[in-house]
């Protein structure tokens, strides 16, 4: 066969392709249906295990089994899908109500995965039995062919519950995300009945039943008065808080035990949870905290944090809410497929649905079982006119020679091809007009149903359909009796399966930390030539003066509530706070400078060091190899920011030294090929932080200028160690800025006077 190629725009083929995967993935994968509020994967997965009989009251069955065979038959997208999906639907700390009883490791709420499919069983509960899988067989919901046409799956389970709020959701499709809530079964039962008394109730009012979100971790509803516009809307944010409670430790002391936690805390949160708490013990706001552990254990979560003698407790939980994530954000978008299609809805729009959708299955329910019973009627009024005629019935069996003779003659009156003793009884037979049920079932009816007994029996039997048939008739055709039907179906499970309240619903302001004063104190900032630092007392550094000078590159003095801002030679300036840097003894070791700023030891050189107290009130020279000078004013470096350019550079341009300005200085620059210049120090402009400066000194070609100092002019003997001696630098003769300076070899070198 000749091969047809087919031309069309390449974006044409790649939107729709893409938009076919969207819809895959948003309808049949991601997002729950309205109706029973499952995923694909859910329904199929609760589904197989119905159809395997793995009931409630039945042997648990190993998961893999029960992941292999949902994967063979309805769900081909893999097993880790499938077994994620029936963990999530077992684990109670998610769930409001669990859809499947696991047997073996399903997991923890701290985070612990559950154990491989090969080890963990599970059936299904009685909740999903009675509430999810009743009735199928009566022809209440549609099914459809699964992806190989071998078997047939349902388009959707006949939840009597509104579970897409009972038990939530959370999915991500393509451009969509879902997140639901858990609710109380008990409050949404009572929500539900209250639209059935009346359709136009509004969301105000449906909230005097659902009162809010019930997660199973408990904790607090924090924001309670924003609950109905969420509600309205479908889409908001709901603030969570664990619930905190003291107590008394002993002499003096208390703690914090934290015994619910937010719903968004569950799995890594916790662990993350107690490790921002020790961050926090490690700083002045925290420093009343001694302790934290996590006591938890099956019978709840229990997370000791001991305080010490006379510690603010208000001011620590409200720390704790501010700073960690005991208090959190849950965001609200109540987004699920409804009649084919995504859509946001509010609380009252989800109730509808299910409302909607109870009707329809129940009138299906309803229409197969009268069905049944009118079925019933036609058989048990043949049987009863077969008694009333038997000898007729037995003489027309005597007679044919086959059975469909025999039928022909009961349905039809067809006499033609059987013999009858009389004329008499062959009119009569040509005068029986049974149905085919009635002929079928006369025909394969046993003689003990002629005993007198049997025919009262029947007789009762057909009273009692009758009345089932009436009442089935009474429910079909009145809305009142239906919504009576189904009504007492939700009290039915509300009563059963329903349970207290467990999260609080509060409304409080988010917490406001007013930080408390820090007494200001004097320290010393130590920077030794390795980049480690620390802080000392000024009694200890003053005791150990001597050693800290021959030991340390860079010493300045600060204030603990201050910032220590450091010079680097790429033009930067990083600043650090004191409160970061640790305080300790003299011998102690610090802690990098990386660790407490943006100072990147492995690219940048320090060059300066100074307080941000002293900073404000000097001036500072900068030097940079090409010889640019230029002089600027401390203030000039105020920042918010803890990392900023603090001069500008040319190209492939570095600063070579920074040091304090002030106004009667000299100051010499010195090159790396040995020459000196000495000039006055108002010959070096006043410059933004921003711009190059100016020429300090005319460099010889291959030469850079190494080094910038700057003293008093009534200074006589200011030396720098040069060669294997002292140069002098007062004894240098003064030039002007952007000369080329004098030449001083390190064997000429001039001594101490």
């Amino acid at each position: 066969m000749k091969e047809k190629l087919l031309h069309t725009e390449y974006s044409d083929v790649m939107q729709k392709s893409y938009i076919d995967y969207a819809m895959s993935v948003i309808i049949a994968r991601a997002l729950p249906d309205v109706r029973d509020g499952l995923k694909p994967v859910q329904r199929r997965t609760l589904y197989d295990m119905s159809e395997l009989g793995i009931r409630y009251d039945k042997p648990y069955r190993k998961c893999a089994r029960i992941v292999g065979d949902t994967m063979g038959k309805y769900h081909p997208h893999g097993d880790s899908s499938i077994y994620d999906s029936l963990v999530v639907m077992a684990q109670d700390f998610k769930k409001g109500q669990i859809l499947v009883d696991g047997h073996g490791n399903f997991g923890s709420i701290e985070g612990d995965g559950a154990a491989a499919m090969r080890y963990t069983e599970a059936r299904l509960t009685k909740f999903t039995q009675e509430a999810a899988l009743a009735d199928m067989d009566k022809d209440i919901i549609d099914f459809m062919p699964n992806f190989d046409e071998t078997e047939k799956e349902p388009v959707v389970l006949p939840f009597r519950v509104p579970n897409l709020l009972v038990n939530g959701a959370e999915g991500i499709a393509v451009g969509m995300a879902t997140s639901i809530p858990t609710h109380n079964l008990r409050e949404v039962v009572e929500g539900v009945k209250a639209y059935m008394n009346d359709n136009a109730i509004t969301t105000q009012d449906l909230m005097q039943y659902i009162k809010g979100p019930d997660f199973p971790t408990g904790g607090i509803v924090a924001n309670s008065a924003e609950l109905e516009e969420i509600y309205a809307t479908g889409m908001g944010k709901i603030r969570l808080r664990g619930k905190v409670e003291i107590e008394n430790a002993g002499s003096g002391k208390k703690r914090l035990v934290i015994t619910e936690i937010p719903y968004t805390m569950i799995g890594a949160g916790i662990g993350k949870f107690l490790n921002d708490v020790a961050a926090l013990a490690e700083t002045p706001a925290g420093s009343s905290i001694v302790d934290i552990s996590n006591q938890s254990s099956k019978e709840g979560i229990r997370i000791v944090i001991e305080l010490k003698r006379g510690g603010d407790v208000q001011y620590l939980q409200d720390l704790l809410y501010k700073k960690t994530r005991l208090e959190d954000t849950f965001g609200v978008n109540m987004l699920a497929v409804a009649e084919g299609r995504p859509k946001t809805l509010s609380l009252k729009q989800i109730i509808e649905h299910h409302v909607d959708f109870q009707f329809e299955t129940t009138t299906r329910k309803y229409q197969y079982m009268l069905g049944k019973e009118q079925d019933n009627r036609e058989i048990q009024e043949g049987l009863i006119k077969a008694c009333d005629v038997i000898d007729l019935i037995i003489e027309i069996l005597r007679g044919s020679k086959t059975l469909a003779q025999a039928k022909r003659c009961l349905t039809d009156g067809d006499t033609s091809e059987i013999k009858f003793k009389s004329s008499v009884s062959k009119k009569m037979a040509a005068m029986l007009r049974f149905t085919e049920k009635q002929a079928d079932a006369v025909l394969a009816m046993r003689l003990s149903k002629l005993v007198g007994l049997e025919v009262e029996a029947l007789l009762a039997k057909q009273e009692e359909t009758i009345k089932k048939i009436t009442e089935y008739e009474h429910i079909l055709n009145d809305y009142d009796a239906m919504a009576q039907v189904i009504m007492d179906d939700l009290d039915k499970l509300g009563q059963e399966y329903g349970h207290d309240r467990r999260t609080a619903l509060d409304d409080v302001q988010e917490v406001v930390i007013k930080e408390k004063p820090v007494a200001r104190q004097k320290l010393k900032f130590l920077m030794d030539r390795f980049g480690y630092v620390k802080t000392l007392d000024p009694g200890t550094y003053s005791r150990n003066e001597e050693a800290a000078i021959a030991e340390s590159r860079f010493i300045c003095s600060c204030v603990n509530v201050g910032k220590v801002c450091l010079f680097t030679d790429d033009g930067m300036m990083h600043q650090a706070k004191v409160s970061d840097i640790p305080r300790k003894k003299f011998r102690d070791k610090g802690i990098p400078i990386d660790n407490v700023s943006g100072f990147d030891s492995t690219k940048q050189r320090i060059l300066f060091v100074c307080s941000e107290e002293k900073l404000k009130e000097m001036k500072l020279y900068f030097l940079t190899q090409d010889g640019m000078i230029k002089k600027v004013d401390g203030n000039e470096f105020e920042a918010s920011r803890y990392n900023i350019a603090a001069t500008k550079l040319g190209a492939g341009d570095a600063v070579v030294s920074i040091c304090a300005a002030h106004e009667l200085d000299d100051v010499v620059i010195r090159t790396e090929r040995g020459y000196f210049l000495r000039f006055d120090s108002n010959e070096v402009p006043e410059n933004k932080k921003n711009s190059i400066g100016v020429h300090g000194i005319k460099l010889k070609k291959g030469d850079h200028a190494s080094a910038l100092y700057a003293f008093a002019q009534g200074d006589s003997n200011v030396q720098i160690d040069y060669g294997e001696g002292k140069l002098t630098l007062t004894r240098l003769k003064k030039g002007k800025r952007a000369g080329t300076g004098t030449l001083r070899d390190k064997g000429q070198i001039s001594l101490p006077v």
